[in-house]
């Protein structure tokens, strides 16, 4: 069922760097590559750097007047005009920011088409994943919408249908926005309750508008959530919903900041979990969209002890390769860990919660249950649209 697999990889994208002291700190992203190597998993999949993403790209979600305020930060970062969203201090302007935040993006676009004419079964793009970027404006330390470029080329190459489901403990708000009213695009995600977390989007009532009404699907979970409520309610709700759309590809967001390390939210879901949910995420491409996958990274602030973790095992998920939770974390790496934070890395590719264990939703709705709530809270405002049972 594995597939065959690319690796979207610069390692210009290490440039992403907002400074010192900001959570999204670029080393998070060369441990993941070199703890991928480590595993040896850049040997069976295609590494392949592709090209930054183009204004034409750029234009498919991004409003030309942002692009150019972008481009105009990214030349002289002090006349940075915060009424685009950058300079503040969520997304500080940086020299080259434009062309840093377009290869990223160009990595996600590079996927969406690799997969879409079959040169390849799944791509990853741990780089990815920059969901709250809005058409006209930078949020949430996030330039580009990576995830929306990809959906949006896919939809230019003819796609009739794409799914997305987002994971990240943030809302994937800007993905949800720019397919509002698009029945073509389903997007589904599932974060922490807007009352406790940035954005305070992503209540169980936005549903979309339009043509696209019941399109956007928002799972709202309570602070807390920990590994059964989390798998629980993913389970509760995203495969019946593919199921029924029968997307022609999958795109899937895969912030490790759900993590009860983060420190910028508040759910307990363990590393264990998160591979359990890359790993339904991979078996329902295969299901339901002839096996295209194009997986992103995301959020993720615990940058050393989990971020390269989470995902490297969505790499070995993608490869055919899942590298085992009682795996031991190479000696080699955890030096370079080491040289590089003066941190410890971890021992192992688990957190000691293997396997997950969780009930499914027919098993039985307690009233009782704030996640129980939560997903029927969902359930109840989408199904029905989609002409499914609450």
């Amino acid at each position: 069922m594995s597939g065959r697999a690319q690796l979207m990889w610069d390692e210009a994208v290490t440039g992403y760097d907002f400074g010192p002291g900001h959570p999204m700190d670029p080393v998070r992203l060369a441990l993941t590559r070199s703890l991928v190597s480590a595993f040896g998993l850049d040997r069976v999949v295609d590494v392949v750097a592709a090209k930054p993403a183009g204004d034409s790209t750029l234009r498919l979600v991004h409003r030309a007047d942002y692009i150019e305020a972008v481009k105009a930060a990214s030349a002289d970062p002090e006349a940075a005009d915060q009424s685009y969203g950058l300079g503040t201090v969520d997304d500080p302007a940086f020299a080259g920011m434009h062309e840093v935040s377009a290869l990223i993006a160009g990595q996600s676009v590079g996927a969406a088409e690799a997969v879409w004419r079959g040169d390849v079964d799944h791509a990853v793009n741990f780089t990815g994943g920059l969901h709250h970027a809005m058409p006209g404006a930078a949020s949430g330390f996030c330039i580009y919408n990576d995830a929306a470029l990809a959906i949006a080329r896919l939809l230019e190459l003819g796609a009739e249908r794409v799914a997305y489901v987002d994971v990240d403990v943030h809302h994937g708000d800007g993905v949800q926005a720019a397919f509002w009213e698009d029945p073509r695009v389903l997007t589904i995600s599932l974060h922490e309750h807007p009352r406790t977390l940035f954005p305070q989007t992503g209540w169980p009532q936005e549903v979309g508008a339009g043509a696209g009404e019941g399109s956007a699907v928002n799972v709202a979970l309570p602070a807390g959530t920990g590994d059964a409520g989390w798998v629980r309610a993913f389970h509760a709700v995203v495969p019946e919903l593919v199921a029924d759309f029968r997307p022609q590809v999958l795109v899937t967001q895969h912030g490790a900041d759900t993590h009860f390390e983060d420190p910028l939210a508040h759910l307990a879901v363990s590393l264990d979990a998160q591979r359990a949910v890359q790993v339904a995420c991979h078996e329902l491409a295969h299901e339901y969209a002839g096996g295209k996958w194009v997986a992103l990274g995301g959020g993720g602030y615990e940058v050393v002890d989990v971020v390269p973790r989470s995902w490297t095992h969505l790499v070995g998920v993608a490869a055919g390769r899942e590298v085992a939770p009682e795996t031991l974390v190479p000696e080699e790496w955890r030096q370079e860990v080491f040289a590089r934070t003066r941190q410890l890395g971890p021992g192992r590719m688990t957190d000691g919660r293997w396997p997950v264990g969780w009930a499914a939703w027919e098993v039985g709705y307690d009233p009782a249950d704030r996640l129980d709530q939560a997903v029927l809270a969902t359930r109840r405002a989408v199904f029905p649209l989609r002409g499914l049972l609450p």
